[in-house]
C-alpha cells in the first residue's frame, strides 16, 4: 500500500540531490549566544536511533556533552522495532529518554501513556506547519519534527511538457493528446486497494478520512461520508474499469512504475522513493502537486518523523533542552538531512534544497498536504476503505458501497 520508510534516498542515488548530500557530517549546533548552557553534569540521556540518523545525532550530542556536562548514549535499533519496544519498555522503567519515531504512532503512544509533551517554544515557527500539526494531539505537541515525505504528480516531460495540469480532466486530456498508451496510471495495489495513494484525489472532493478540530488535531469523527464522499465514490466509479478505465485493479506498485518508466504512461502519482525506478529507463520527469478532481485542493497524506521524549524519563528537562536547543537548529537539521535525505521539516532548509526541481515538486505537494491521522482509530480504517475503493473501481454501485463502508467504519470505531 504505502512505502513511507525509504524517503529521498533514491534521489540521492540518482544524483538528483545537491552534491555531498550523502555525507553524514555537519556543523555541530550550539544554543543561542544569549542563553547559557544548562549544567547537566552527572546526567546520561539514552537516545534510540537507527543507522541512518545516528551520525547526524552524534554531532549535536558531542556539542551538548561539551557544553552541559551531560552524557548521551546513542542506541542503534532497527526502525521497524522501535515502536513496539518503546511502548513495551517505557512502562517498566526501561527504554530511552528520547527516541526517533513516526508521527502516526502518536495516538497509540499517548493512549499507552509513554510519551511526554514537548514545548517547541519560538523554534516552532521554523518548522513547516504540516510537520508541527502532525505531532499535535488534543491540542498538545508531543515531538520535535525533522523530516517529511509525501506523494505528488510525476509527469514525463517528453510526452506532456513541464506545465502542471490544473485539474484531473486537464491531465487526462494532455496525456491522451500525447499519444501515450495510457494518459495516467495510479497504483491500486492490485486487488488490495491503495487509499493512501488515492487520498489527494479524495480530499479534492472535501471528503477527509477524519475531521480535524480547530487546533489541527484529528477527531474520531469520520469525515468521508455524506455528499462529498458520495461525489468522490461516483467519480471513482466513472474512471474505473466500467467507466473510462484510467483507474484499474490490474495496476500494482511495480506495474505502475514500469508503465511510466517505459514511456507507456504520461502521468502517475508516486513518492520520492520511486523516482529512481521511474527514471531508470531514461524518462525525464517533472514533479508537481496533485491536480484537483473535485474542485478543492488535492491534499495528499504527509508522513513526518521526529523525536519523542519518554513519559518515564527521569531527565525530561534535560531531554527537552537537548531537543529544543541542540536539535532544533539549522545546523542540526541539515546534518539530519545529509545523513538521511528526506524533505526537511525545517522551513529554511526545505527552501534551500528545493533548488533541485524534483525535491521542489515534493515540497510543494507537501505544502498542500495534511498529516496522516495520528489517532488510534486510523488503524481500523485501511481494510474497509481499501476494499470499498476496489469494489467501486471494479464496477460496484458507488454510492451504496461507499455509504456501507462509512457505516461499517463508524460501527467499528464505536
Amino acid at each position: 500500500m504505502r512505502k513511507m520508510g525509504i524517503g529521498l534516498a533514491a534521489l540521492a542515488a540518482g544524483s538528483l540531490l545537491l552534491a555531498g548530500c550523502a555525507s553524514s557530517t555537519g556543523t555541530a549546533p550550539a544554543p543561542a549566544e544569549s542563553e547559557a548552557p544548562i549544567d547537566a553534569s552527572g546526567v546520561t540521556l539514552t537516545v534510540w536511533t537507527d543507522e541512518n540518523r545516528k551520525p547526524a545525532i552524534e554531532a549535536a550530542a558531542k556539542t551538548f556533552e561539551d557544553e552541559t556536562g551531560a552524557k548521551i548514549e546513542l542506541v542503534q535499533k532497527n526502525f521497524e522495532d522501535i515502536r513496539n519496544d518503546f511502548t513495551n519498555q517505557v512502562p517498566t522503567g526501561e527504554g530511552p529518554d528520547i527516541t526517533i519515531g513516526a508521527h502516526d504512532w502518536l495516538g497509540s503512544l499517548v493512549q499507552a501513556g509513554v510519551v511526554s509533551t514537548v514545548d517547541l517554544g519560538e523554534s516552532a515557527a521554523n518548522f513547516e506547519k504540516v510537520a508541527t500539526d502532525a505531532f499535535t494531539y488534543d491540542g498538545q505537541t508531543y515531538a520535535l519534527p525533522y523530516s517529511l515525505e509525501t506523494i505528488a504528480l510525476i509527469q514525463n516531460t517528453d510526452l506532456v511538457g513541464e506545465d502542471a495540469p490544473a485539474t484531473f480532466d486537464d491531465m487526462i486530456a494532455a496525456g491522451t493528446e500525447s499519444g501515450a498508451e495510457r494518459p495516467f496510471v495510479i497504483n491500486t495495489a492490485g486487488q488490495t486497494g491503495d487509499a493512501y495513494t488515492m487520498y489527494g484525489l479524495q480530499t479534492s472532493f472535501g471528503a477527509p478520512v477524519f475531521v480535524q478540530d480547530d487546533s489541527g488535531s484529528y477527531t474520531s469523527e469520520v469525515g468521508m461520508g455524506g455528499e462529498a464522499g458520495t461525489a468522490f465514490a461516483t467519480w471513482l466509479g466513472e474512471h474505473g474499469e466500467k467507466g473510462s478505465g484510467e483507474i484499474s485493479t490490474t495496476i500494482d506498485y511495480d506495474t505502475n512504475n514500469e508503465l511510466f518508466a517505459s514511456g507507456k504512461a504520461a502521468y502517475t502519482i508516486q513518492g520520492p522513493w520511486a523516482v529512481e525506478t521511474l527514471t531508470a529507463q531514461g524518462a525525464k520527469i517533472k514533479v508537481n502537486p496533485i491536480p484537483s478532481a473535485g474542485g478543492e485542493t488535492a491534499s495528499p497524506f504527509v508522513g513526518v518523523q521526529g523525536f519523542y521524549i519518554s513519559a518515564e524519563s527521569k531527565n525530561a528537562l534535560v531531554a527537552q533542552e537537548f531537543l529544543t536547543k541542540y536539535l532544533a537548529t539549522y545546523d542540526a537539521q541539515k546534518a539530519l538531512y545529509e545523513a538521511d535525505p528526506r524533505i526537511p521539516a525545517w522551513s529554511e532548509l526545505a527552501e534551500e534544497v528545493s533548488s533541485d526541481p524534483v525535491i521542489a515538486g515534493f515540497v510543494a505537494s507537501s505544502q498542500n498536504g495534511v498529516p496522516m491521522p495520528n489517532i488510534p482509530q486510523m488503524g481500523s480504517v485501511w481494510d474497509l476503505w481499501n476494499a470499498a475503493q476496489v469494489q467501486i473501481i471494479k464496477g460496484a454501485d458507488p454510492a451504496g458501497t461507499w455509504t456501507k463502508m462509512v457505516s461499517d467504519l463508524e460501527a467499528t470505531i464505536g
